[in-house]
């Protein structure tokens, strides 16, 4: 989920990018920790309408920062240090902490993602097919991603590294592969911001219409349609249905965020840390039973649970935790890799009769 530019040659922060992330972070650490109390109707339609583009939101920021993925020897050691270690560190962790603190009897099978780390290989595998998607036309990228993910929604795939979810998130990666800086300029635009308001309170009013006339996994993605009970056509339509309010409502969440400077824009750049490390917490709770009190199902309690996603999410994001976790999150083992070395070019000794005397221009030559 970081920013940096994928070739590693990126000038500078955008802060409107790390604002866009913050936020979102900050919805989706208020969203796990509202997992307990999906029994009020209130909490389960504000579930519906995160789930509804959160991850979308994320996914087509992580493509956007993929443009220029081509797998050069320094790229392929962050994907690696920066994607599959993590996955490996923290799939092992989840693993071993819900089998010691709930008692779940899970074998470790590192193909098999568990609970958050999902992202970590879905976006493995997305960043490896960026080349493929970015040598198309964009029309025939997104038109292929869709229909790789419509097969994927209508066949069970899950069983090796979640390809459920790969497949049916894909079309967002490529979507944010083909956007360009012009595009998310026109977020910028006075009527899109004004209109952004009435689209997202349209949005809320219909996650609240739909409890209990939809299921909230057509939002997760992470489901065939034979596991949802519909056929074909249901299941293409939902699908299409359900991807267009996720671009619609993205679109109007980032065109609310600032781009300035902010006081939460440097947490933006600690976002992956806040996804990894709160997962501990939130099923920490679930399994202990924290909020099963009858407190924590009232509207007080909800926005008490809601308090504490949100200032969860801002102390995870903080520079010393993301300074003390950097060695897993993003370790640099030099030593696993041999990357070429860079090679400077040689300074030239200009003939006799070009060399330019000391007095005759701004300083001496150096033929160079």
């Amino acid at each position: 989920m970081g920013q940096r530019s994928p070739d590693g040659q990126g000038a500078g922060r955008n802060p409107f990018f790390d604002n866009a992330k913050l936020l979102a972070m900050v919805l989706v650490v208020a969203g796990h920790a509202w997992q307990p109390l999906k029994d009020s109707h209130a909490v389960w339609s504000a579930y519906l309408f995160l789930y509804m583009f959160h991850m979308p939101l994320f996914i087509m920021i992580s493509g956007y920062f993929s443009r220029s993925f081509v797998l050069k020897p320094e790229q392929g050691k962050r994907l690696i240090t920066g994607v599959a270690v993590p996955y490996l560190v923290f799939e092992t962790a989840y693993t071993l902490y819900g089998n010691v603190v709930d008692g779940r009897h899970n074998d470790l099978s590192l193909l098999s993602p568990w609970y958050l780390t999902w992202f970590l290989a879905a976006l493995f595998v997305w960043r490896l097919t960026a080349p493929l998607w970015r040598a198309m036309r964009w029309w025939v990228a997104v038109g292929l991603a869709f229909a790789v993910a419509l097969v994927g929604a209508a066949t069970s795939v899950s069983g090796i590294l979640n390809l459920d979810r790969v497949l049916q998130f894909l079309p967002f990666f490529v979507i944010g592969l083909v956007l360009r800086p012009e595009h998310w300029e026109l977020l910028r635009a006075r009527w899109v911001r004004i209109a952004a308001v009435p689209v997202l309170a349209a949005g809320a009013a219909v996650a609240y219409w739909a409890k209990g006339r939809m299921t909230a996994q057509w939002a997760m993605h992470n489901h065939s349609w034979g596991e949802l009970h519909v056929s074909w056509p249901v299941g293409v339509a939902m699908v299409l249905a359900t991807t267009a309010c996720s671009l619609i409502l993205s679109a109007a969440f980032l065109a609310l965020v600032p781009h300035r400077r902010t006081w939460y824009t440097s947490l933006g750049a600690g976002t992956l840390c806040a996804y990894l490390l709160h997962g501990f917490f939130v099923r920490t709770a679930a399994w202990k039973g924290w909020f099963d009190a009858a407190f924590w199902h009232t509207p007080a309690g909800e926005l008490a649970v809601t308090a504490f996603g949100v200032g969860l999410a801002l102390v995870l994001t903080s520079a010393p935790v993301r300074r003390f976790f950097r060695p897993v999150m993003e370790p640099r083992m030099d030593w696993a890799f041999r990357l070429p070395a860079v090679r400077r070019p040689k300074a030239e000794k200009p003939a006799e009769e070009t060399r330019v005397p000391a007095t005759a221009g701004s300083g001496r030559a150096t033929g160079g």
